[in-house]
């Protein structure tokens, strides 16, 4: 065995992430700091793995099952890459084409998919107060049925973003963050500007923003929310923020400057999303079934984009960063100006240098994902990374 897979399991075996196995990932705040640190390292292993052409196929079949509801390219790719590094097949469950359209239970839909499932990895980011409900209605069935014996086992639930964190997305931010400057224990002290940026495209998801704050103060960062008056994000959200930058020896701020955030910043996050008022509004009328209303709500929210439309990420601002050199992250797509849109998130020359690195950024969070199932399945994964190790099957010919 390499010395550098060795250094992984030798770091697993001194984290304490037991309670993770045979468990789900709804939020990051709800797992131990072991246990986020025994995902990255966990991710990282199976990354070497893979490129050093090394099987880490821990299931002979079995399936993963995903359920996407609102739109998706990187997280869907990325569920469906990380269940087939494990030896999973992926199954997409279509809302539309199945009994759902007609009625069908949570219950009975969650139970009837999972027969020989072994992951179910779910988006649902629309609707405050409805998608990590959801997702907890689903594990709460599928665990009546193990209990019940209609489930030989007990399916994993991965959280591929809801209405209140995007946990696979952050903890890939993260990673490529740790990365980038060396350590997570290098991240002391920096400061990281999560901020607002203007969007020509209809009210976005809170739960990158909200997963951003909730997870980056827990590395003793100087971590800053930026936005326009009115564009609030959960308050229980921010209080989460405070309480880990209290803990890590950090601090969470606020500022409605973009130019207040990006100053000496050594990382810069500028995205788009909608007024937490507003998404509580849209979630009513969803609720009351008034599309009309929510065409209308939205027509709104896109003129109020409108009146910030100097939220963007220019070669000017990024010139007030640290060194002027500031490490730009996006969840993608961005909105680019005169590429996606007139006026967007961010100027096509600074999207175009930092394209490389973006790219990066998306490549972990196949092996966040797989990293989730992974340590929700092996008692021992530690063990079970050297046996891999040992076995020697070569990925590929």
């Amino acid at each position: 065995m390499d010395a550098k897979l060795q250094g992984f399991i030798d770091k697993l075996n001194k984290l304490n992430f037991k309670e993770m196995y045979e468990n789900d990932f709804f939020l990051t705040w709800e797992k131990t700091d072991d246990e986020i640190e025994a995902v990255f390292t966990v991710a990282d292993a199976l990354r070497h793995m893979r490129e050093n052409n090394i099987s880490t196929k821990i299931f002979e079949s079995g399936l993963g099952i995903s359920l996407f509801r609102d739109n998706s390219t990187r997280t869907r790719f990325s569920f469906a890459s990380a269940c087939n590094l494990l030896g999973l097949e992926v199954q997409d469950l279509d809302e539309k084409k199945s009994q759902i359209a007609h009625g069908e239970t949570v219950r009975e839909t969650a139970n009837m998919i999972s027969f020989m499932a072994d992951v179910i990895g779910i988006r649902d980011d629309m609707y405050i107060g409805k998608g990590n409900k959801y997702m907890h209605d689903v594990v709460n069935a599928v665990t009546e049925g193990h209990r019940d014996g209609v489930l030989e086992q007990k399916p994993t639930l991965v959280n591929l973003q809801c209405d209140i964190d995007h946990p696979t997305q952050c903890m890939a931010d993260m990673l490529h963050i740790i990365h980038e400057f060396g350590g997570a224990e290098n991240l002391k002290g920096k400061k990281l500007a999560m901020s607002w940026a203007y969007s020509p495209s209809y009210g976005k998801p809170l739960s990158v923003p909200q997963g951003v704050i909730g997870l980056m103060t827990r590395f003793g960062m100087d971590v800053v929310l930026a936005h326009p008056e009115g564009y609030d994000v959960m308050p229980e959200c921010e209080e989460v923020a405070r309480k880990n930058a209290k803990a890590s020896g950090g601090s969470f701020t606020k500022t409605s400057s973009m130019a207040e955030a990006f100053k000496d910043a050594d990382i810069v996050y500028p995205k788009s999303w909608a007024p937490f008022a507003a998404m509580e509004k849209r979630t009513d009328l969803y609720g009351e079934g008034d599309f009309d209303g929510i065409d209308k709500l939205e027509k709104e929210l896109l003129a109020q984009n409108a009146e910030h439309k100097d939220w963007c990420c220019t070669e000017e601002l990024m010139k007030t960063t640290k060194d002027g050199k500031a490490l730009y992250l996006h969840c993608l797509p961005a909105d680019i100006n005169d590429v996606s849109c007139k006026d967007g998130e961010v100027e096509a020359s600074v999207f175009d240098r930092y394209r490389v690195p973006l790219y990066k950024e998306a490549s972990f969070k196949p092996y966040i994902i797989a990293a989730m199932i992974f340590l929700a399945k092996e008692k021992d994964p530690a063990a079970v990374l050297k046996a891999l190790a040992e076995r020697g099957t070569a990925r590929h010919f």
